[in-house]
């Protein structure tokens, strides 16, 4: 009971500070700034709204840029006498003093319209009238009506945003503005059957409760929230209550007019649907400076920022085009708490602090103020092994060395070592008793933590198979793509694939200072890696097919990059399973053309072989970096 009123002081302490470090700045915006609020006509008529933030000391002789974050997620405080506690992506950039602009995108909160989900984006070239939209002409004709209509800007204009916004910020260098010189998506979604909701065509079932956010049209403007009371009501243990509702078909009781579940329900595959929510084909012929941001343990938005990164240094060569990776979960390099803790790990100190002073702020000064260069390398990413910051020219780094880490009998994982006799590791994957994501399963909007936990538990379950190497003689750094080459059959004829990249720490670790005094890090498991793969669309998103019941077959995808360096001491884990409940939805393991209908019965226990054979070889393919 102690214990408990302590935890009250320390939260009641905390959010004290809180408040009182948004009451500070809320004045120091009001000293400096002059809020305005505007409805903005995009093309078909549709007004936009938008609140602004102008320097006072603004004038014809001292000019601003413009820096504009549009969101779905609302521009609020609304009212022009309310001010926002925090303008831009951080206190640098506030201080440096921009033009900021909030939006509202198109059907959201203040603006006029209808929402779609990851809008899909006019193709270059096609043949529009003026009634045609998508969110990159939005872009343009707000950027438009605010170099016409706003005083003292410098005719400049960048962008950014964190997640959603994030997207909006990527899709929004499509907007081909003469005035846009900078864009940074951080965090962004690039394509939902990949990201956020699903995972290789695995359904994220983790972000069940967030669906009333995303599927629910509000019949005016409102500065309030729309869809309050059509939020489910679980218990607080998330895994039982998941479980108890059975088959996804039940989720009908919350969602039947949900308009974003219904697409989900109705299109669970890769189909002309999610194929137009693509943003990736469309990011082409960008000409200004463009940063993506990504955090190595963003369990919502990994996918987005590496991908988006990739695809514009493509299809863009010579632009500006860089990307930073930190030791962050979703959005945490917005937030600067002094010590940079994700679960039960520590990476640093004033880590976000570092980012948002050095590479952000100048580098929408160096893009949209002329500052000097600010000299940011293509790639500037942690390090979450050595726990330091890295650049590189180019990513996946030049330098990197192909590897494979094969599957060996008596749990045995060895670097470039195939296996010389045939074999296989075997479990019984049960849907009604599906494998934990975590240890801590209480009700989560949206699951982040469990992205550095121990895996301890999960290695010690009969349903998970596991492979480890010898306790290693040097460091290894993991830098760059990876690549899951399994050979499996299964008794039943679907099945999922989850693989996890683990680090295994001696029995001689200790825990830091910042270490919850509850963990002990001998001989802990953390989570570095992981990624999962509905079988089905082994051959095809588009066009899933059964297994063939106790066949060898391959499952092949990829596990988003990593850079992670396995220190001399440790060991690297790899572990295979077959359900991760609640983050991915159940599979039947019995064939079905639509798992999101399928009907409880439909779900069965299977036989899972993974095979460590000498012409069946299951492995990852990891890059390796020099020293």
């Amino acid at each position: 009971m102690q214990k408990f009123y302590h935890l009250i002081i320390f939260w009641l302490a905390q959010a004290l500070v809180m408040q009182l470090f948004a009451q500070n700045n809320e004045e120091y915006v009001k000293t400096h700034y002059q809020k305005a609020e505007y409805q903005i006509p995009m093309r078909d008529g549709v007004k936009l709204f938008a609140t602004v933030y102008t320097p006072k000391d603004a004038g014809k002789d001292n000019k601003y840029p413009i820096l504009m974050q549009r969101t779905c997620y609302n521009v609020g405080p609304y009212g022009a006498d309310k001010y926002e506690s925090l303008l831009g992506p951080s206190k640098y950039t506030m201080e440096e003093k921009y033009i900021f602009v909030y939006q509202d995108v198109r059907g959201r909160w203040m603006s006029e319209g209808s929402f779609d989900n990851m809008r899909p984006q006019i193709p270059a070239g096609s043949k529009t009238t003026q009634k045609d939209i998508d969110e990159s002409t939005d872009t343009y004709d707000t950027i438009d009506w605010l170099l016409k209509n706003l005083k003292f800007h410098n005719g400049k204009v960048g962008q950014w945003g964190i997640s959603y916004p994030g997207f909006y910020a990527a899709v929004g260098t499509l907007a081909r503005h003469p005035a846009l010189k900078a864009s940074s998506p951080q965090a962004p979604i690039a394509d939902f059957f990949f990201d956020d909701f699903h995972h290789q065509g695995a359904f994220i079932l983790g972000y069940f409760m967030t669906f009333p956010v995303f599927g629910v049209q509000k019949d005016k403007n409102t500065t309030e929230s729309w869809y309050n009371d059509k939020f489910p009501k679980p218990s607080r243990d998330y895994y039982d209550f998941l479980l108890n509702m059975g088959s996804l078909k039940n989720a009908e009781q919350y969602y039947k007019d949900n308009f974003f579940w219904q697409e989900i329900v109705n299109h669970p595959n890769y189909d002309e649907f999610w194929q137009k929510r693509n943003l990736l084909p469309h990011l082409r012929n960008i000409k200004h400076a463009v940063l993506t941001v990504g955090g190595w343990f963003d369990a919502e938005d990994l996918y987005g920022p590496l991908n988006i990164y990739k695809t514009i240094e493509k299809n863009n060569p010579g632009i500006y085009n860089q990307i930073v990776m930190g030791p962050w979960t979703h959005g945490d390099w917005a937030r600067t708490p002094k010590e940079q803790i994700i679960g039960n790990i520590h990476f640093g100190t004033n880590i976000s602090d570092y980012y948002q002073r050095e590479i952000e702020a100048k580098f929408f000064k160096q893009h949209l103020k002329g500052g000097e260069d600010a000299k940011i390398a293509e790639a500037t990413l942690f390090d979450t092994g050595k726990k330091e910051w890295r650049s590189f020219d180019k990513w996946p780094a030049a330098n990197a060395k192909k590897a494979k880490l094969y599957f060996h009998e008596k749990e045995k994982l060895a670097i470039d070592q195939a296996p010389a006799a045939n074999g296989f590791a075997e479990f019984i994957s049960d849907p009604h008793n599906p494998v934990p994501y975590a240890e801590d399963l209480g009700v989560s909007f949206t699951p982040r933590k469990y992205m550095t936990d121990d895996q301890r538990e999960a290695s010690r379950r009969p349903d998970v198979v596991v492979f480890q190497t010898d306790v290693l003689t040097e460091d290894i750094t993991l830098g760059g793509e990876i690549l899951a080459k399994l050979k499996v059959s299964v008794s039943g004829t679907d099945s999922d694939w989850i693989v996890k990249l683990i680090d295994v720490m001696p029995d001689t670790a200790k825990a830091s200072e910042q270490t919850p005094k509850t963990t002990k890090l001998a001989g802990y498991q953390m989570l570095v890696r992981s990624e999962m793969m509905r079988g089905r669309f082994r051959n095809s998103f588009e066009k899933p097919e059964p297994f063939v019941s106790n066949q060898i077959t391959e499952v092949k995808f990829p596990l988003q990059d990593v850079l992670h360096t396995f220190k001399k001491g440790h060991r690297i884990m790899i572990q295979v399973h077959s359900t991760w409940f609640p983050i991915i939805d159940r599979n039947p393991q019995k064939y079905v053309d639509n798992i999101y209908k399928a009907e409880d019965a439909d779900f069965t226990k299977a036989m899972h072989r993974v095979y460590h054979a000498n012409d069946n070889a299951s492995y990852i393919e990891v890059e390796i970096l020099d020293k």
